[in-house]
């Protein structure tokens, strides 16, 4: 979605052929280039050699479940936008399937409109963040306490330490420092950083802006990275530059 004309491409996983041929099909009428695997293991492979927008994935599978994909595509360091299919509603769950890497979650049943709808937006979130100008992003001071992102490697440092940091957290950096200076609202992070088209919640913003702070120790009274603006969102206050 980031050329005109250009069709994103969706890799549809699930062990259910019935589910396979109307997802993918009603997918294909909304636009996609549809391909489609019958396990993570299928899936795994699929996304190394046709390099999809975005994987829709089932969680429940023989062979290698969708979770398991999720870990081993991220281990690799491929961050391809992935969705969970998942029939598992409670929280912890949904919590821990998105700091794994997963990127959104939708129950089955699930409206196929909405499906779409997330998928459009997880594709123009990729398109932006890798409209960007650089693989290495530096924010902050030339001294040692500079935060250094490289994304190729998805890796983070403050100064000459690295740090870890959640998936989430990495690409909501990775976003806030492709765009330095402007302000950023929930709801828009919600939408390009998670995917998600309506907020539920906002406040799922808060917990990893806390902990870009903590881990790059950025402190809010007095912050040199990431200010908070009250009732507006979070803006980049740090100079940034290409590494």
């Amino acid at each position: 979605m980031s050329r005109p004309g250009h069709r994103a491409s969706v890799l549809l996983v699930d062990d259910d052929e019935a589910v396979r041929e109307t997802v993918g099909a009603y997918l294909s009428r909304a636009g996609f280039a549809v391909s489609t695997a019958a396990d993570g293991a299928q899936g795994l492979l699929a996304v190394q050699t046709q390099r999809p927008d975005v994987v829709v994935t089932d969680v429940l599978m023989p062979v290698m479940d969708g979770r398991e994909l999720v870990r081993r595509l991220r281990e690799r360091g491929d961050w391809v936008p992935v969705i969970l299919l998942t029939q598992v509603g409670e929280a912890a769950e949904r919590s821990a399937a998105l700091d794994e890497g997963a990127d959104d979650y939708l129950n089955k049943p699930f409206d196929p409109q909405e499906l779409a709808s997330r998928i459009r937006a997880l594709a123009r979130r990729t398109a932006a963040t890798r409209g960007a100008p650089a693989d290495v992003l530096v924010a902050g001071p030339r001294a040692s306490g500079a935060v250094r992102l490289e994304r190729i490697g998805r890796r983070v440092f403050l100064g000459e330490r690295e740090v870890a940091l959640t998936p989430k957290a990495f690409a909501l950096l990775e976003y806030l420092l492709g765009y330095p200076e402007e302000l950023h609202s929930r709801e828009r992070l919600l939408e390009r950083v998670w995917g998600f088209e309506i907020a539920v919640s906002t406040r799922a913003v808060d917990p990893r802006v806390a902990e870009l702070g903590r881990v790059l120790e950025d402190d809010p009274a007095e912050p040199t990275l990431l200010k908070t603006v009250p009732g507006g969102g979070y803006r980049v206050v740090a100079e940034v530059r290409r590494g």
